[in-house]
Formats: C-alpha cells, sequence, structure tokens
C-alpha cells in the first residue's frame, strides 16, 4: 500500500480536480500548487450533504432512469489509474453483466440546475477509470441534478474523449511547470469565487 506522499506522486489529481480546470485553469493552479489556502465554503458542504441525502433516493429509483432493466448498484467507488494520473470517488456505478462484456456506468450526483461541460468531463474520466478498473465498455454516464430531481444522460463520445485527455495532458504540464496559467475568459465566474483575491491581474 502507497504512503500518502506516494499516492499523491503517482496520482497527482483527483477526477474533481479535472473539473476545476475545465472551469478555470487557475482553480486547479492554487488547489495543487498551494494547496493549504483554499477555504471552505457553503456550497462544498452543502453539495457533500445532498449526495448523501440522494442514496436514499436513488435506491428507490427504477433503473429505467439509466435506460436499463437490470443493473447492479454500488455507492462510493474508489478509483485510480497511474496511466491517467488520476484519483476519485464515484457516486454512483452501476455494474451490467449481460451481455458480455457487460457495461459499467459513472453516475455523479450534482447539487445544480445545469450541467455544464466542466461536469461532462470529470463524468467522463470517472468512466474512463471505471473502464480500465473493470475491462468492460463504458459507454455512457449519468449526472442527477439534485434540485430538479432530473437524471441526464451523457454519451461518451470519441470527442469528449479526447477533450478529457487533452485536459490532463495540460494539467500535467501545469504541474511539472509550476507556472500560473491565463485565468477563464469568462469573467463572471470570478465574481463568486474563493480564489479571487489571489489573482490580482483580474478586474
Amino acid at each position: 500500500m502507497l504512503d500518502p506522499t506516494e499516492e499523491i506522486y503517482e496520482y497527482p489529481f483527483r477526477v474533481t480536480d479535472l473539473k476545476q480546470w475545465v472551469y478555470c485553469h487557475r482553480l486547479l493552479y492554487f488547489l495543487v500548487c498551494l494547496p493549504d489556502v483554499r477555504p471552505r465554503t457553503y456550497l462544498m458542504d452543502a453539495g457533500k450533504e445532498a449526495g448523501e441525502g440522494e442514496e436514499g433516493r436513488e435506491l428507490r429509483r427504477s433503473l429505467k432512469s439509466y435506460r436499463l432493466v437490470e443493473g447492479r448498484r454500488e455507492f462510493n467507488v474508489a478509483v485510480r489509474s497511474s496511466r491517467w494520473g488520476l484519483r476519485g470517488l464515484v457516486d454512483l456505478v452501476v455494474w451490467v453483466d449481460a451481455p458480455p462484456p457487460g457495461e459499467v456506468i459513472p453516475v455523479d450526483f450534482k447539487l445544480s440546475f445545469k450541467s455544464g461541460e466542466h461536469v461532462q468531463m470529470q463524468l467522463m474520466a470517472y468512466g474512463l477509470l471505471l473502464e480500465e478498473l473493470s475491462g468492460r465498455p463504458a459507454p455512457r454516464g449519468y449526472l442527477v441534478e439534485i434540485p430538479l430531481r432530473r437524471v441526464v444522460e451523457v454519451p461518451f463520445t470519441p470527442a469528449l474523449r479526447r477533450k478529457v485527455e487533452d485536459a490532463l495532458q495540460a494539467m500535467k504540464a501545469m504541474l511539472e511547470s509550476e507556472q500560473m496559467p491565463e485565468p477563464t475568459s469568462q469573467r463572471m465566474r470570478c465574481l463568486g469565487c474563493e480564489f479571487r483575491r489571489f489573482c490580482n491581474d483580474v478586474v
């Protein structure tokens, strides 16, 4: 078993870091290069509590939401890959055994009303890790938007896979150089950012 230092070296990024990178490159820079400065926010705690509450509702939910008749649910599945340099915890995995080789489906619970590209790429990354772990294909995943009680299917297209792979390469280059990247071009995102005070060049 790896000690914490070795684990971070071999799996330097959490899957949630990919979501941060897509939203704003600087978020990830602050998280991995200045890991002790991040303030805890209300949304972090609220999202965690909402996800835990969703597990009970999920057990009452039909698999029809995932276009399935049969499948086995497993909550909080730990995944990691030295190939991708990623580690994470999938809220829910649905294992489908038939027909062989079966299928593996990641499901992510979100306390949001709209699932943007950054969230879809995070889900795709879970799919890549589950494929490696299980040897089964992951052709799709699902986002459960908790406030709307809505289940959104995300097809894992070749284009989405390439976006994730390109982003992971860029993240690795940033980590190795430790150079602060440019901020997001969508400056409205900066208004509520917990790292806003660190970006002196953002007006």
